[in-house]
């Protein structure tokens, strides 16, 4: 962060530049019924150590990952980041790049651009990507409207099971459109099949499946990909945790039609919510209803190498009134992040992250289901994540685990459901899941 003091002098200097006497006067064409009376109840002023260490001794009023143990889940997860990320894009040809509106003069940007599409592609295993969402909730209210679009049908099943802040990112994105958004139940924490063939049929412009979902279970998806086969136009949409593709079957091999997850897990930090990413694939027949842009390679007329945006499908370019979306940038920098974790991994770099994060987090679920107070909610098949159930406070469970330096998961009564959800990854110790056990069997 960059502090920057302005004296009078430098303020008017700005205003002398601008071309007014004063401030009042920059600020002529603002009524003064919209402007506010008096002055502002503002502290006195800092110098620059004063603001630092007041800003630093208000940040430690976070609970972080570097002194805490991290179970959190529910769509970010502490997974180990090799330094080699932050030393690629702490590079200032990196670091300050921005969109490249002028996209032929960004031959460094595009090219990036067109590896992280290319890395993306082989995880999901989907034949087309874009250059990024802004993170995993837009991207499948992205892939919501982009099925619309491409069925020209307005009704949507979305499973229960699907991330909750998901669900409310979608129904912020389609508010005021002619849509009908219809919920599969959720039965034991997966969707019931049974109820998704009583409300598919023709007039359904997609199907919306995560998975692993929400609560960690995976999903029959191979059997609700027969289901939505059925019905020629209909689009299957799944939202897929990445790192799972290194155990799991990828979107495509399930017959997803279009594929998008959060690519936090993929070299990001946490950092208390963002900035994070959103990955999206599709099937080469929905190419030209892909939202973002895309970078692809060519050759000039002298058989030179070079990129170029091959699609944008944006209003502010030719596709104007008949966009597919308005999303006007991609997350550039953390498509960086993304392209040198997965390089860096590489296949079986990345089966090893999911293999460690499977058995880790079955290795705690087994002990804590062994104890007498705590129990597994269901009966399913998971990943990394998994729900627990008790007869304990789960809010004074949480405090319990905080107070030993643990966070401790997700209490799933904020998101309309009961029990404590954990989540594992690789970075986890088995001393530190001994420890989380030995908590438990303390309350």
């Amino acid at each position: 962060m960059v502090y920057i003091p302005n004296t009078e002098k430098d303020r008017a200097e700005m205003l002398e530049s601008i071309g007014v006497k004063n401030f009042e006067e920059l600020i002529s064409n603002i009524p003064p019924s919209l402007r506010v009376k008096g002055t502002m109840d503002l502290p006195p002023a800092l110098s620059e150590f004063e603001v630092t260490k007041h800003l630093k001794e208000i940040s430690k009023k976070n609970k972080s990952t570097s002194d805490n143990v991290c179970f959190l889940g529910g769509g970010a997860y502490d997974h180990i980041i090799p330094s080699l990320v932050d030393n690629v894009i702490s590079r200032p040809e990196f670091y300050t790049a921005y969109t490249p509106y002028q996209a032929e003069l960004s031959q460094g940007t595009l090219q990036a651009m067109y590896e992280y599409q290319s890395c993306v592609s082989l995880l999901s295993g989907m034949d087309i990507t874009n250059s990024s969402m802004y993170d995993g909730g837009s991207a499948v209210a992205e892939a919501v409207t982009m099925a619309m679009s491409v069925s020209r049908k307005k009704k949507i099943l979305i499973a229960d099971t699907l991330n909750p802040a998901y669900q409310e990112v979608v129904r912020t994105y389609t508010q005021g459109i002619d849509i009908e958004l219809i919920y599969i139940k959720e039965k034991e924490g997966t969707i019931d099949v049974e109820d998704l063939k009583s409300k598919v049929g023709d007039d359904v412009a997609a199907v919306v499946v995560q998975h692993p979902n929400f609560f960690g279970n995976l999903e029959e998806v191979d059997e609700i990909n027969k289901i939505v086969k059925e019905y020629k136009k209909l689009q299957f949409i799944v939202s897929y945790y990445p790192i799972s593709v290194g155990l799991l079957k990828s979107p495509a091999d399930y017959g997803a039609d279009i594929a998008v997850a959060e690519g936090q897990s993929l070299g990001i930090p946490l950092s208390f919510g963002g900035p994070y990413i959103g990955l999206f694939s599709s099937t080469n027949k929905n190419v030209r209803k892909m939202p973002g842009r895309m970078s692809g390679k060519t050759h000039d007329s002298k058989g030179k190498e070079g990129y170029v945006l091959t699609l944008q499908t944006r209003e502010q370019h030719i596709k104007r009134e008949k966009a597919s979306s308005n999303i006007c940038t991609n997350e550039g920098l953390m498509t960086i992040a993304v392209l040198t974790y997965l390089s860096y991994l590489g296949k079986e770099g990345i089966a090893e992250v999911a293999k460690q994060t499977f058995n880790k987090a079955h290795y705690l679920a087994d002990k804590i289901n062994s104890l007498e107070n705590f129990n597994l909610k269901y009966n399913k098949e998971f990943f990394n994540e998994f729900v627990i159930e008790t007869k304990k406070d789960i809010s004074e469970v949480i405090k319990k685990l905080s107070e030993n330096n643990i966070i401790g998961g997700l209490n799933l009564k904020d998101f309309g459901s009961e029990g404590l959800m954990i989540a594992v990854t690789e970075k986890r110790t088995r001393e530190e899941l001994d420890e989380f056990v030995d908590v438990l069997k303390t309350i």
